[in-house]
């Protein structure tokens, strides 16, 4: 009991600092319209924000950045760092950049169509290129 009355002073004045700080008037709560247009564009640059960093998470992107001298970390803080408009310009320029394909895949599809072609042709009796073919 005698602890009680040592510290019931001190509980007392805490208990109404809280209760004043609690139900103090917080300040009047400010409200508008925000358009669909507003929203979709945000969403289009949160959407276009991820492309891009998962774009530059790519280790090939990533060996790239390192062999211009850039942190690669440093440039992903840069592009989260990015206007609405700008992410957009930027997303819409790495969806225009070629896939990755390199040339060895077309030429090897190239060549052998010529061969079937060439073929065909030997078969019908058109040409005589390949020896191994019988008239």
């Amino acid at each position: 009991m005698q602890y009680f009355r040592r510290y019931s002073g001190f509980i007392a004045r805490f208990m109404v600092a809280l209760t004043i700080f609690l139900f103090m008037p917080m300040g009047v709560a400010q409200a508008g319209l925000v358009s669909t247009d507003a929203l979709i564009d945000h969403a289009q640059a949160d959407n276009d924000r991820a492309r891009v960093l998962s774009f530059l998470g790519r280790e090939q992107i990533r060996d790239q950045i390192r062999g211009l001298g850039v942190d690669p970390d440093e440039a992903a803080a840069r592009v989260s760092a990015l206007s609405d408009v700008e992410i957009s310009k930027l997303a819409g320029r790495i969806d225009a950049l070629p896939a990755g394909q390199d040339i060895v895949g077309p030429l090897v599809g190239a060549v052998v169509v010529i061969f079937l072609v060439l073929l065909v042709t030997d078969i019908l009796g058109l040409t005589h290129i390949f020896p191994f073919v019988r008239r």
